[in-house]
C-alpha cells in the first residue's frame, strides 16, 4: 500500500554520526527543478553515469536541505547551508552514499517496486506469451526417448 505523507513537512535525516540535514520533503516538483538546474544541464554529454550523480546530487541538495547540525569551517566554527557548503559537504563519500541511500533512493523506491512487480512480456512470468506450437498428443506418445549416444 501506498502511504501518503500529507503534511509534506520537512525531515531531519542523519548522514553520519553527528551530523544530521533537515530536507525538503523529495516530491514532484523538485525532482523536477532539479532536473532542468543549469549545472544538471551543463554535464556534458559524453560525461560518466558517476559524473552525472553527482552534478544531480549536488544540485537537488541545494535545493532541498533547508538547515544542518553538526558541519562547520576549517576552523570548527558551525556554518549555515549555502550553495558552495552543500557542494562541499557533498563532495565528502560518506556523506554523498548516506544521501543517496536516506533522501534520494527512498524517493526511487516506488519506482523500483513499478518495475519489479511488472509482468516480463518476453520473460519467464506470467506474462510471457507462449511461442512454441503445442506438441501433438500422439505424436509425442509414439516417439521413444532420445539417448545420449556412447561413443
Amino acid at each position: 500500500m501506498l502511504t501518503l505523507d500529507l503534511t509534506n513537512a520537512p525531515r531531519w535525516h542523519d548522514l553520519a554520526p553527528s551530523v544530521r540535514v533537515q530536507l525538503r520533503p523529495l516530491t514532484t516538483a523538485l525532482m523536477v527543478a532539479t532536473r532542468s538546474d543549469p549545472a544538471v544541464e551543463a554535464v556534458p554529454e559524453e560525461a560518466s553515469d558517476e559524473e552525472r550523480a553527482v552534478a544531480f546530487a549536488k544540485a537537488l541538495a541545494r535545493r532541498a536541505v533547508l538547515a544542518w547540525e553538526g558541519i562547520g569551517d576549517a576552523d570548527g566554527k558551525p556554518i549555515d547551508p549555502g550553495p558552495e557548503a552543500i557542494d562541499a559537504l557533498l563532495d565528502v563519500w560518506p556523506i554523498f552514499e548516506a544521501f543517496q541511500l536516506t533522501y534520494v533512493s527512498k524517493g526511487l523506491l516506488l519506482e523500483q517496486e513499478k518495475n519489479a512487480s511488472a509482468l516480463s512480456p518476453t520473460g519467464p512470468s506470467a506474462g510471457a506469451t507462449d511461442t512454441a506450437k503445442p506438441a501433438h498428443p500422439t505424436r509425442a506418445a509414439s516417439k521413444p526417448a532420445r539417448t545420449a549416444r556412447r561413443g
